[in-house]
């Protein structure tokens, strides 16, 4: 399996912004975390990696998300799980080409990064509406108001989470109250690997 420096590297080829960068980066962590919650300790840097990885095409491909990854990513020597567990974050979403992504998430990982990459993006900017800038003292209360709120973050599509929870068999409170954990927890570390990106 690719390490994390060399997945790093293959990222940072193809994303330029710090926005996606620091996407990937929280996702990243944010996967690592459910992994140990959900007692897949074993492979965690794994599932970081798919986290790290999983937006490799969408800079420089916004168009094409999802379909120009298994490219990419088989340039950088990634093998060919982790790739589909990349792809599958795009399942009946992402459209390019005339063609709509089939890649179904079926590992409990892919089903929690289908979750979970929407999500991370409307906790951060709930986050960045807060005197302190941080998921730290976010209340799940605060967030339920921010999620129900149709213009806020209107980019993240709730659809999209909402999937992403039933296909976890989680009710959309569950997903809500341990994402907001997986990020107070990983803030930190997420703020880190920033600082060196």
């Amino acid at each position: 399996m690719i390490t994390r420096d060399a997945a790093f590297e293959l990222l940072k080829k193809h994303n330029k912004e710090l926005f996606h960068i620091q996407h990937a980066i929280t996702v990243e962590e944010v996967m690592k975390w459910f992994a140990y919650k959900l007692n897949y300790s074993d492979n965690a840097e794994h599932w970081g990696i798919v986290g790290l990885l999983h937006d490799i095409d969408f800079e420089e491909y916004p168009d094409e998300h999802c379909f120009k990854a298994p490219e990419l990513l088989k340039a950088g020597g990634i093998d060919d799980d982790i790739i589909h567990s990349v792809c599958s974050h795009g399942y009946g979403i992402t459209v390019g080409c005339g063609k709509t992504i089939d890649v179904e998430p079926t590992h409990e990982m892919e089903k929690v990064l289908f979750a979970v990459d929407e999500l991370t993006g409307l906790i951060g900017a709930a986050a960045l509406m807060r005197p302190s800038k941080s998921t730290k003292d976010m209340e799940l209360k605060s967030l339920k108001k921010k999620y129900k709120s149709k213009g806020f973050a209107a980019g993240c599509s709730r659809e999209v989470i909402e999937r992403g929870a039933d296909q976890l068999g989680w009710n959309l409170n569950q997903l809500l109250e341990l994402t907001l954990q997986a990020m107070s927890e990983c803030e930190d570390e997420i703020n880190a690997k920033m600082k060196v990106a």
